[in-house]
């Protein structure tokens, strides 16, 4: 059994200037210990025009917590007003970048084959992706869910090495969870997550099954947190509001002192 390790990212979203970015990364490394950082990897992923301010206080500082982004392109350069290319985040030491996320699929369009261009050229550029899954309300409803899901992660992966996606990271997301205080049950996060596990495997074959990381999303805040991480295919969590305040946000990170 492979022993992975958990990570907890959190997405700022379109919050916090760059002033507000920094005080909340020094609030939240006062809030860590070493001890937290030993058993949890932690990421943080402001908006772009945050990326330098923190990037600068993590290194200045020696702070062990991970730069994130929320998005990029696919092209390496050119004429895309507004895109930001994957070599320009590598350059700013960025480690994971979210692709697909379920707003950007719902509310900028976004289709499988973009975030499957997003998930290689995040590869390409030599960080990781943090392809994200997750179904409507209506089709959760319908029954189908785990239908959409691994249609999702079939698509995502498509022309990835397996010995890459054993070192990437699914973030499974329902999108009717987003933001809405409603959260799937542990039960059902573990069902979907063990669902995309088992699509990992069948794709891609049980090397990288077991060493993938799946990350739940939808309303994760610290009175959830240790009964989530308590399932066995959730490996992590991807926050959103709850990330903004630091105290919150490390007591998610402390989720096994709950």
């Amino acid at each position: 059994m492979v022993d992975r390790k958990p990570l907890i990212s959190g997405n700022w979203k379109m919050h916090h200037n760059h002033f507000e970015a920094i005080q909340t990364v020094q609030k939240l490394s006062y809030a860590l210990t070493k001890e937290d950082h030993a058993l949890v990897d932690v990421s943080i992923h402001p908006p772009f025009t945050d990326l330098r301010s923190v990037q600068t206080v993590l290194d200045a500082d020696s702070i062990p917590i991970a730069l994130g982004a929320q998005n990029c392109h696919w092209e390496d350069k050119g004429a895309f007003t507004g895109e930001v290319a994957p070599g320009m985040l590598a350059k700013l030491n960025v480690k994971y970048v979210i692709a697909g996320h379920s707003e950007r699929r719902e509310l900028f369009g976004e289709l499988d084959q973009q975030v499957n261009l997003k998930v290689r050229a995040i590869l390409k550029a030599a960080m990781t992706p943090i392809l994200c899954c997750g179904e409507t309300l209506a089709e959760r409803e319908a029954g189908s869910t785990e239908a959409k899901v691994s249609g999702q992660v079939i698509a995502g992966l498509q022309g990835v090495a397996a010995e890459q996606v054993g070192g990437l990271v699914i973030a499974y997301e329902p999108i009717w969870a987003i933001g809405t205080g409603r959260t799937a049950t542990a039960e059902d996060a573990q069902t979907v997550c063990g669902a995309i596990r088992a699509v990992v495997a069948q794709s891609f074959g049980d090397t990288a099954a077991a060493k993938v990381r799946i990350q739940y999303g939808g309303s994760v805040k610290p009175s959830n947190a240790a009964e989530l991480m308590a399932q066995p295919d959730i490996d992590g969590a991807l926050v959103g509001g709850a990330s903004l305040d630091a105290d919150d946000f490390a007591r998610i990170i402390n989720y096994r002192i709950a």
